[in-house]
């Protein structure tokens, strides 16, 4: 009886303090990302995770952690390096501190439209730099859809690149995204997404961008009252795993989780579009003012960032890779 308990116990801590175990002959994985339990990416984390038991018969289990509760995703990353964690759904803009030539997705419209950028990140491209980060200990299982990112502030709408000239605007800890907002003479301000909120309400920024759904459901519409579409960016969230992970897991289970992970880009895609309009029709509904500026002028405003990386061979001969896909 002891000796049940005293495995029971150990069990247990295995399966709290490690991103993965395996108990008998089921595999279990932890899978963290930021959003909350109604971002389409945490359903569609769910949907892996229901495929991935589904197709290995109960013998691969996915528990997926949202709301930041494993921490950052940064912090996320660094635990996926070590091994500490088997999984995360992180911003890819996120991945670039990481793994440099990821750079590229965050250059202001390298995508054309969602058409382009599927057929990027579907083809040879994106399958390079999903497996580009094994040389770092992050193994790229699939892109999700995360839609354009604009503009949102306070006091006024940005009807023009003029319109953010002074103002502190967040972005994410990406050197791209900060070159960006200095090219079209804002001040970026680096702050977590689980701040912001505060940092909005109490002015430590003026402003921030993001994309419409995790505008909405941040909450950051009940502080910034304009909304201006100019999607300066397109920049996919990727699911990482750990190579100390994928290197233990026999050639099965790989198939299994590639194929669930695939099958939930369909279903990821598809929520996407659906939370995209029911955020859209919300925030209007609680008095934002949505706005359609001119974007020519703001990528005529970041478009010397694309010769900058001239001096970046790899990442440069990404960029008129990237825009030769028709």
């Amino acid at each position: 009886m002891r000796k049940t308990v005293l495995l029971s116990c150990m069990c247990i801590m295995v399966l709290l303090f490690t991103g993965c175990s395996q108990i008998s002959d089921v595999r279990y994985l932890k899978v963290a990302h930021s959003n909350d339990t109604s971002h389409p990416v945490h359903k569609s984390l769910l949907y892996m995770a229901k495929r991935a038991e589904e197709i290995s018969g109960g013998k691969l289990h996915i528990d997926v952690y949202p709301n930041s509760q494993l921490g950052q995703e940064r912090e996320c990353i660094e635990l996926l390096q070590i091994g500490s964690l088997a999984m995360v759904k992180t911003s890819t803009a996120t991945i670039e501190g990481f793994v440099p030539n990821f750079k590229v997705l965050s250059i202001p419209y390298i995508f054309r439209d969602t058409e382009h950028e599927f057929k990027v990140l579907n083809g040879e491209i994106g399958k390079e730099l999903r497996l580009e980060g094994e040389a770092y200990w992050l193994r790229g299982l699939c892109f999700y859809d995360a839609g354009s990112r604009s503009f949102y502030t306070k006091d006024q709408p940005v009807k023009t690149p003029q319109d953010l000239v002074g103002k502190k605007i967040r972005v994410m800890s990406s050197n791209t995204a900060m070159n960006m907002v200095e090219q079209l003479g804002g001040s970026p301000t680096p702050i977590s997404y689980g701040e912001l909120y505060t940092a909005l309400q109490q002015g430590v920024v003026d402003a921030a961008e993001n994309n419409l759904p995790s505008f909405y459901y941040s909450r950051h519409y009940e502080v910034c009252k304009f909304y201006s579409v100019n999607e300066h960016a397109t920049i996919p969230d990727m699911v990482l795993i750990s190579t100390h992970v994928w290197d233990d897991m026999s050639e099965q289970e790989r198939q299994w989780l590639q194929q669930a992970a695939n099958e939930s880009v369909i279903f990821e895609r598809k929520a996407w579009q659906e939370a995209v309009q029911e955020s859209l029709k919300a925030i209007k509904a609680a008095g934002v003012t949505v706005t359609y500026p001119d974007k020519s002028k703001f990528e005529e405003k970041v478009e010397p960032m694309y010769e900058n990386y001239k001096s970046e061979p790899e990442v440069y001969s990404l960029i008129q890779r990237i825009q030769a896909v028709k």
